[in-house]
């Protein structure tokens, strides 16, 4: 990608993009792009293409060293995910070399994480399902729910210390510059610092310092792997928010435990076996960005160690005053850098405004385990980046585009097939561009929709597209316009059931609702437990509402990913009364008439609010499709979709142009 240059060097962000001297190598600015391990690896455990072409692109962003995740060094035993790179499989070693060649090649440090899944080896967990070791190994022996944990014995424990530095030595020799070793987020090492899960009474259980004797023994073998000056990284947790784990002032004293050990502490939190608390080691929407920070901040008021700072980190402007204020030295972006691998040189250059911004959705996370790959809902080119190598063929001519709706597919659609050097002109019915990204991003913790909003708008105008406002493209507009190729990019409608009273004076339809909140009584009744109405709900409760949910079905939000919704649940549960299994019989002047178990019932309330789904208006797309040799139907009329589908849908369309 090439950025337009508005600045020296890091020149309006002088502490992010200041050098920084980690072991023996020499940061050329204080971003790491944190571990992340996305499912593109081969059944062997090895690296494949796609995984290294994903890594590359982001040294190609511009980050000072880019780390891949969760390594496991002890397969036969750690293994925590369906599909791992497994540091002791054999022929491992190629596609090792080759990712480190490509992250230097890129201009970035190569960094890799160290990890072993403890009990999760062997237990189906949030990281995988699939249980491919034999026996399940923790701290001591207990029954979780996914099955029955056995004490580790000494002798594995000793051999997995080895296999730390095994792996460290790997790391080493096939070209990687750092090793970060895991002891957070509830695998093995957290497992063992656990006061609850480690009920041993060897030399590793009992008090703090024999409870973290397995990690201290495993960092010190690490560094006999790669010698005195090779950077070792240790991620702990600032705080495991759980009873069974550590807080602040425990994770305090461990951080004192490894001062000098290593190179570089990076600072998280949580556990990933807590649905709710994943949102907090990863924040969600629902958390403000840099939540996490305060951890690293106190934990490095008592160390020497450079330490590194996490948690949904977006904005220069706030990375820049966390290293300037002293919290942190490094700050590490995980999602950020998914959403956009170019956030480093864009800040570096003064393109700030630029920057592609992460909705934390999880459509990552949700692609790693259901598809085996990752994806992003902002970025059509993340987990295509090997076939993004491969330049496309310019276009042939010069054509005139018309884009028929300004929503993210029809923005997406415009901006692509202008920077190909076609006439674009995108004509919207309504004043603004954005489509439902508006009413998707009404609630107070969808800011980062209303920042996307802003950033498409800006392409648009950047890329020269011609803007028709208040117009609506019907098919005499298209006859007229004489396009040589048309995106059909209409949207969609909102259903409306034939169901008794809904058409009533107090029915408000979910997209009005969000956009008009004055038209909304205090009581609402919320008519549909998907995904808008769950949301809607929180959304009106933080406004003083009084909600309920009525849904068909036997859950809230059931279609929405497991990452995201375990961080969406408890807001919907403090927000609505939900009624699920419910049917809407009929709207009544007083509330809904509804039916559950066979028995009827009516819910009071001022206000129905209808947010029963949506529809794609087929005639007519039909209709504008039947007038032009080359059209591309994108977007909700298409087929009523996420704002994945959307921006992905937009911008392949757009190359075909």
């Amino acid at each position: 990608m090439e950025i337009k240059k508005k600045c020296r060097y890091g020149e309006k962000f002088p502490h992010l993009f200041s050098p920084i001297r980690i072991g023996n190598i020499r940061m050329k600015n204080r971003i790491i792009c944190a571990p992340t391990s996305p499912s593109m690896i081969d059944l062997n455990g090895h690296f494949t293409p796609e995984m290294i072409a994903y890594l590359e692109e982001k040294a190609k962003g511009g980050a000072g060293v880019v780390t891949y995740g969760e390594a496991i060094v002890h397969s036969a035993t750690g293994k925590s995910h369906n599909k791992q790179l497994q540091l002791d499989a054999f022929g491992v070693r190629q596609g090792m070399t080759e990712a480190a060649r490509a992250i230097h090649n890129a201009g970035a440090y190569a960094n890799i994480q160290l990890s072993h899944g403890g009990m999760y080896g062997g237990l189906a967990s949030v990281g995988g399902d699939v249980d491919t070791c034999k026996v399940a190994y923790g701290p001591s022996h207990m029954q979780m729910p996914a099955g029955e944990v056995q004490e580790m014995p000494r002798e594995l424990i000793y051999e997995i210390i080895e296999s730390y530095k095994k792996a460290a030595k790997l790391c080493k020799e096939t070209g990687f510059d750092m090793v970060q070793v895991h002891a957070a987020h509830g695998w093995l090492f957290s497992q063992f610092l656990s006061p609850v899960w480690n009920r041993r009474t060897d030399e590793f259980g009992g008090s703090f310092e024999n409870r973290a004797r397995f990690f201290l023994l495993a960092l010190d073998a690490v560094r006999e792997g790669v010698g005195p000056h090779f950077p070792i990284e240790a991620r702990i947790s600032g705080d495991d928010f759980s009873e069974i784990g550590l807080n602040l002032e425990d994770c305090t004293r461990l951080a004192k435990m490894i001062d000098g050990r290593v190179d570089l502490i990076n600072v998280s939190c949580g556990n990933h076996e807590d649905p709710a608390m994943f949102c907090r080691t990863h924040p969600s929407a629902f958390f403000p960005r840099g939540v996490n920070v305060y951890l690293a901040a106190e934990i490095k008021r008592h160390v020497k160690t450079p330490v590194a700072c996490v948690g949904s980190l977006n904005e220069p402007a706030q990375m820049e005053e966390i290293l300037a204020s002293g919290q942190a030295d490094v700050v590490e972006l995980g999602r950020a850098s998914l959403a956009d691998p170019y956030l480093p040189d864009k800040a570096a250059y003064g393109c700030e405004e630029d920057i592609t911004p992460c909705l934390r959705c999880y459509e990552c996370f949700g692609a790693t385990g259901e598809l085996e790959m990752v994806k992003c809902a902002v970025n059509p080119v993340m987990g295509e980046q090997l076939a993004d190598r491969f330049a496309k063929s310019a276009p042939k001519q010069r054509k005139k585009v018309l884009v028929a709706g300004g929503g993210p597919a029809g923005m997406e659609a415009a901006i692509t097939a202008a920077k190909r050097g076609h006439d674009v002109t995108l004509v919207e019915k309504t004043d603004q561009l954005g489509g439902n990204l508006h009413p998707a991003g009404a609630a107070y913790f969808k800011e980062d929709i209303r920042k996307l909003i802003t950033v498409l708008e800006n392409r648009v105008k950047e890329a020269g597209v011609k803007v028709e406002f208040h117009t609506e493209v019907t098919p005499e507009y298209v006859k007229a316009f004489a396009p040589d190729a048309l995106f059909v990019a209409i949207g969609s409608r909102e259903l409306r059931p034939p169901i008794k009273g809904l058409d009533g004076e107090h029915v408000v339809m979910a997209v009005d609702a969000e956009l008009h909140p004055e038209k909304l009584g205090q009581k609402l009744i919320i008519l549909g437990g998907g995904l808008v109405g769950a949301e809607g709900a929180v959304g009106f409760a933080h406004e003083g509402k009084e909600c309920v949910i009525v849904e068909m079905k036997p859950e809230i939000a059931m279609e929405v990913n497991s990452f995201y919704r375990g961080g969406l649940m408890p807001q919907v549960e403090k927000a609505a009364v939900c009624h699920v299994n419910t049917k809407v019989k009929e709207v009544l002047p007083e509330g809904v008439l509804c039916e559950r178990d066979g028995k009827e019932f009516v819910i009071a309330g001022d206000t129905v609010v209808c947010a029963l789904g949506f529809a794609s208006p087929y005639d007519k797309v039909d209709a504008l499709a039947d007038l032009v040799d080359e059209y591309h139907i994108i977007g909700d009329c298409r087929k009523v979709g996420k704002i994945y589908d959307a921006v992905n849908n937009g911008y392949y369309s757009a190359l075909l142009v």
